[in-house]
């Protein structure tokens, strides 16, 4: 699967480390250790929220000096599942207080809480000067200006491929080029043609066409951009 992503062209990976959750925060981790394109984050993902226990915190603090680790994430509030949300608030602005203490970007995920998620971020994020991603990007054209706003980046997974999806794509149209990133959300929601089946990081090169037509530039300048923008938000040495 990494050999294939080499030669579809994509320059780094950012594995995700929340893995099933705590008390394991080093998922990801293991992964980037072995291989010199791959980097990881640490987090507590919104679900996992109940699994936390009196050590998780000062664990992941410990795990963000690690030369791999570049963010915290995904972190975010998740209310689809009904893990409640008096649990998940609490440790979202937790996390983000530890990104702020340790200089970190983070990287966000939200799904059925957009109101909640932005309320927390506008709160305990905003102004911070730190890098955010809003992960898979999955809004409106209004709800990207909304992060626009607030000097977030977005990125854009496989979903933007989809046929009833003209609203994300219009949201990656008004992006501007320097807050733009392409993602897999691997292993899921992979792009058209390979949609249903299991999503890999190659397969990222048909998300990247999509978005290229859409923004109206070539997939060499979308590649280009995206990659310059990964490198600068996590701070990767170029190769």
């Amino acid at each position: 699967m990494i050999e294939r992503a080499g030669a579809a062209g994509v320059g780094f990976m950012l594995a995700i480390g929340t893995g099933n959750g705590p008390p394991d925060l080093e998922a990801a981790i293991r992964i980037a250790e072995q291989y010199p394109r791959i980097f990881a984050t640490v987090g507590v993902h919104p679900n996992d929220t109940p699994k936390l226990a009196a050590d998780t915190f000062t664990n992941l603090e410990r795990l963000l000096g690690h030369p791999k680790v570049k963010a915290i994430g995904e972190i975010g509030l998740d209310y689809h599942w009904g893990t409640p949300k008096e649990v998940q608030t609490p440790a979202f602005i937790k996390q983000l207080e530890i990104a702020v203490a340790a200089k970190m970007p983070i990287v966000i995920h939200t799904r059925d809480a957009w109101e909640d998620t932005l309320d927390v971020l506008k709160r305990h994020w905003a102004g911070c000067g730190l890098p955010c991603v809003l992960h898979c990007f999955t809004g409106t054209p209004e709800q990207a200006r909304e992060c626009l706003d607030l000097g977030f980046h977005l990125a854009f997974g496989g979903v933007a491929t989809f046929p009833k999806a003209a609203e994300i794509r219009e949201a990656a149209r008004i992006v501007p080029a320097d807050r733009l990133l392409l993602e897999t959300d691997a292993p899921y929601l992979a792009p058209i043609p390979f949609r249903g089946k299991r999503n890999e990081p190659a397969y990222m090169a048909h998300t990247a066409k999509v978005l290229a037509g859409v923004r109206g530039v070539s997939v060499e300048e979308l590649g280009r951009q995206t990659t310059e923008n990964f490198e600068r938000i996590f701070a990767i040495a170029k190769l």
